[in-house]
């Protein structure tokens, strides 16, 4: 079987180089794994001590963020070695500040990944959530170094637990150890024999809880918002944008709102911005000329983030939150960030594979639409219901609250 995987992951290789020629993304995935190892040699001495993570995209990189922060306080002699697999992950993060090296994973083969470790040589290794690429498990595993899944997540559907998923059991084998987000994960892992796991919960919630320490402030958020409560939408899709433009055009003039779209390409945005008839403003038009001329952002009544970094602390200045993805596949994007700022969240009706997305919606903090009746009935009645709107907002913070503390379960144990 192995023969067979390194037979298509060589195919896989030749397949990507040819829709590189067509695809500014696949170009991206091919050209950044050009210099990985050059970048490696000249960065990791032979007798450097390194810890090595790895994040298939952004959100994985964000998830692992808290023990990354952790571990580099507690192994400071050492180096961190980051890699991610994605180019929307590694594009957007490859100047981190806590990693001394970040580098695209090189593809799966067995001699790519004999040539990484030894050049990387780490002593810890940490996968983050998911991707198990055997060729570099199991080399890991001949070389007696430990590694870990970090905030993994187990699902029935998966390759692991059907009954020609022998070689993916395998490339579980190659782990020391497994900490979960939650107890059905715990038990499907379990039950092919694997006893060298724990219930950690997520470290995403570390994560947004650390947002909370730092200074959230944008005086030309402040300004815009001019104390109008505001509605902001986060990663949203032109299936939510659809359905948020009719709930816009025809909203109340007591009514700000501010539009962080998924993909920010021009004729996109531009499109969204010709579809609304309330005066808007793009970031990048403020940005351009506030050195130039004094431009009072209170004026407008909609604001479009053309650009990226900044939505988390936007929804700081959140009275409702409005997260995209739920009309799309796998679904909805990241709600813990404006959770943990207490803000009441609603999301399209593609929310099941989030387990946090479920709960709160269960919990009542998140409304799920389906429609746009039903958005207009959501976000009217947390407009004009001031209660429910704390209510909600409350139990979106509280329930980020609760679920802390996955970086010190995993600490204590890396530790011990």
């Amino acid at each position: 079987m192995l023969f067979l995987y390194n037979l298509v992951v060589l195919l896989a290789t030749q397949i990507v180089k040819l829709l590189a020629l067509f695809s500014p993304k696949m170009k991206l995935f091919v050209n950044g794994r050009k210099d990985v190892f050059p970048t490696l040699k000249s960065k990791i001495a032979p007798n450097d001590k390194t810890i090595w993570f790895h994040a298939a995209s952004l959100g994985e990189f964000e998830q692992g963020l808290p023990v990354m922060e952790q571990i580099k306080k507690q192994f400071s002699n050492h180096k961190i070695v980051v890699t991610f697999f994605s180019p929307s992950g590694y594009e957007v993060r490859k100047n981190n500040s806590i990693a001394d090296v970040t580098v695209y994973l090189p593809l799966d083969t067995k001699s790519n990944a004999q040539q990484f470790i030894e050049l990387v040589h780490p002593e810890l290794v940490f996968f983050i959530k998911y991707e198990y690429w055997p060729n570099y498990l199991n080399e890991l595993k001949k070389l007696n170094i430990k590694t870990y899944l970090i905030s993994g997540i187990f699902r029935e559907n998966q390759a692991f637990f059907k009954w020609y998923g022998g070689f993916y059991r395998n490339a579980l084998r190659t782990f020391d150890y497994f900490f979960v987000q939650n107890d059905s994960s715990k038990k499907l892992i379990q039950r092919i024999g694997f006893n060298n796991v724990k219930v950690s919960g997520d470290t995403r919630f570390d994560r947004v809880v650390s947002i909370l320490e730092r200074d959230n402030s944008l005086d030309f958020i402040e300004q815009f918002k001019d104390n109008t409560t505001t509605i902001v939408i986060g990663s949203s899709w032109p299936k939510d944008e659809n359905l948020l433009v009719n709930y816009i055009n025809s909203s109340s003039d007591n009514v700000k709102f501010i539009i962080a779209p998924h993909n920010i390409k021009s004729e996109q945005i531009q499109e969204l911005k010709n579809s609304i008839t309330k005066k808007t403003i793009f970031f990048s038009e403020y940005n351009s000329v506030r050195t130039g001329r004094d431009l009072s952002l209170r004026e407008y009544d909609i604001f479009i983030i053309d650009t990226i970094g900044i939505l988390t602390k936007i929804y700081s200045y959140a009275d409702i939150a409005y997260v995209g993805g739920g009309f799309g596949n796998p679904g909805v994007h990241n709600i813990l960030e404006p959770a943990t700022f207490g803000v009441p969240i609603v999301v399209g009706p593609n929310y099941s594979h989030f387990a946090e997305a479920t709960a709160l919606v269960n919990m009542n903090g998140c409304i799920s639409i389906k429609d746009q009746n039903q958005l207009n009935e959501a976000l009217d009645l947390l407009i004009n219901n001031e209660d429910e709107r704390h209510e909600k907002g409350h139990i979106c913070s509280t329930f980020v609250q609760m679920n802390k503390g996955a970086t010190e379960i995993i600490m204590r144990h890396i530790l011990s």
